[in-house]
């Protein structure tokens, strides 16, 4: 009987949400930085992008277990992205970036999309889109750059957290609280339920 999975990922995140669901799991953490290329592709919509990245980091993971001699688990994966404009809007390279992301969201509103993965198999995934909708209120340049100076924007997609200050900054959300954050709970327990984890 399969009991627990694995999470192919370093998001505090993400483990908060699952461990708040009721679920068990392990985390899969890597050794090789440079396991999955997350560069976009030339072409590449932000959809087809994000889903690519869920899926492939769920299938790296699955193969890890092999190299690591870990139990054969199912492995989910996750990946977000923030998109406006057809433009894609990753983690901020540096705080300029972020500066310039946190910007251009100023008073419109972007995209948060996640993609979700479970490698049952070699030869088995299961695959879910989240697609949300965030309103900024206008931002002043001090307010973006106060936040900056907490370091909470630069490891998160799109610049921010909605779960920390910068909920402060969101006017409306259409869609999925947990899929902004990082992690969408109907379909991440949809795809978990399919792959023979119940939810209650």
């Amino acid at each position: 009987m399969v009991t627990y999975f694995y999470l192919a990922s370093k998001s505090p995140r993400r483990k908060e949400l699952l461990t708040r669901w009721g679920y068990r799991f392990e985390t899969l953490l890597s050794d090789q930085p440079d396991s999955v290329d997350e560069n976009v592709l030339e072409h590449e919509s932000a959809d087809h992008y994000v889903q690519r990245i869920a899926s492939e980091k769920s299938v790296w993971g699955f193969k890890e277990l092999s190299r690591l001699g870990l139990p054969v688990h199912p492995v989910l994966a996750a990946d977000t992205t923030v998109v406006m404009d057809g433009i894609i809007y990753g983690k901020p390279e540096n705080t300029q970036q972020a500066y310039d992301f946190l910007s251009a969201f100023s008073g419109k509103t972007h995209e948060v999309l996640t993609a979700v993965a479970i490698a049952v198999s070699h030869d088995m995934k299961l695959e879910a889109l989240s697609r949300s909708y965030v309103t900024f209120r206008p931002l002043t340049k001090a307010e973006i750059l106060a936040y900056i100076a907490t370091g909470e924007p630069m490891d998160k997609a799109g610049a921010y957290g909605i779960q920390g200050k910068a909920g402060a900054f969101v006017e409306k959300i259409c869609g999925s609280y947990s899929g902004i954050m990082g992690l969408p709970q109907m379909e991440t327990v949809q795809l978990l339920q399919a792959a023979g984890f119940p939810y209650f």
